[in-house]
Parts: structure tokens; C-alpha cells; sequence
């Protein structure tokens, strides 16, 4: 009965969490810390968004090592695409805990907010996350 409960509980959650509108940086670190916050690897997870900000999708696109993954932007787009999504907003976790962004998570988050103009979608964050805390990158003018 405790795993029937759990299941319900956890369905519930997630319909809940599809339903939510991302207005701010900490109402996507909500969303992602759960998941990337005391993780002992890197993971790069993704929302994305429809034209009301609303999530239609959250997933867990790319799993690394402890400093670092490999993002591939195709992946990420064919995604958001086939979702037909107006908008997203990525998170990486960085396991030692350090919010600065390094010169690799500038570049991809470049990269990232140019293919997304391209595709006629919107790069709206992208967040370091760790236990302590967030960067956004929207929030410090770099989107």
C-alpha cells in the first residue's frame, strides 16, 4: 500500500509540476534542484516551456562524469522541437559545489541561446545548480 501511495503521490507531483509557469530564475531552480542538487556527477537537464512559460516537459538529457558533460545541441533541439516548445531553460549540476561558471558553460550557453533564435524558440536560463545554491545565467545579463 506504502508503494501505491508513493506512485500516487509522485503522479500527482509531476502533473502539478507540467502545470507550473516559470516567471523567475528560482522558480526553475525549484524545478531542477530536486534532481541535480546532490548528485556526485554531472547531469544537464532541460525544461521546456510553451508560449505562456508554462512546462510541457522536464528531462534529463545528458549524464557526465564529476567535472563535467557533453551537451549536443541536436539532441536538445530535436527534442524541444518534437514538443513543439516556444522556450527553454537548461540546468547543469556542478558536483564541487562552485557557482562560477567556467569558459566551457559561457560557450555553450551561447551557443544554446544563438540556435534557439535560429529555431524560432527561446533560450530564457540556464542555471548552474548545486546543493548551496544557483547561477543563472539570465539573471547576471549573459543570455
Amino acid at each position: 500500500l506504502s508503494c501505491v501511495e508513493l506512485s500516487i503521490r509522485r503522479q500527482a507531483t509531476t502533473a502539478k509540476s507540467l502545470l507550473s509557469q516559470m516567471r523567475t530564475s528560482a522558480d526553475a531552480f525549484e524545478h531542477f534542484h530536486p534532481q541535480l542538487g546532490t548528485l556526485d556527477h554531472e547531469q544537464l537537464h532541460v525544461l521546456f516551456l510553451n508560449r505562456a512559460n508554462k512546462v510541457i516537459s522536464y528531462e534529463r538529457l545528458f549524464r557526465g562524469g564529476t567535472s563535467g558533460t557533453v551537451a549536443d545541441l541536436k539532441v536538445i533541439f530535436r527534442r524541444g522541437l518534437a514538443l513543439r516548445c516556444s522556450s527553454l531553460i537548461v540546468a547543469h549540476n556542478h558536483p564541487s559545489g562552485n557557482l562560477k561558471p567556467s569558459a566551457a558553460d559561457k560557450k555553450l550557453t551561447k551557443k544554446l541561446a544563438e540556435a534557439a533564435i535560429f529555431l524560432d524558440m527561446a533560450l530564457l536560463d540556464h542555471l548552474i545548480v548545486t546543493d548551496a545554491g544557483y547561477f543563472s545565467f539570465a539573471d547576471e545579463g549573459l543570455i
